[in-house]
């Protein structure tokens, strides 16, 4: 399945360069396609409805990561 791969490759790729990440959006959603960041925000569900609205595509099929800056506790 296309979109699957996509999603994988898009996610894979913001986990591999998740250091870089943080240097520009740390304590941030960030959502990825094609392997950049096309949205950023404190809010999840802005991120998720922005990249959507962006690219045409459904939220599920957008990867989000939140972006640490190491100084959370859970």
């Amino acid at each position: 399945m296309e979109v699957q791969r996509d999603f994988m490759a898009d996610m894979n790729w913001g986990l591999d360069n998740y250091k870089n990440l943080q240097l520009k959006f740390r304590d941030l959603w960030v959502a990825i396609m094609n392997r950049e960041v096309i949205v950023a925000g404190d809010d999840i569900r802005y991120v998720k409805e922005k990249a959507s609205k962006l690219t045409g595509k459904n939220k599920e099929e957008i990867p989000v990561i939140f972006v640490e800056s190491g100084a959370h506790v859970y």
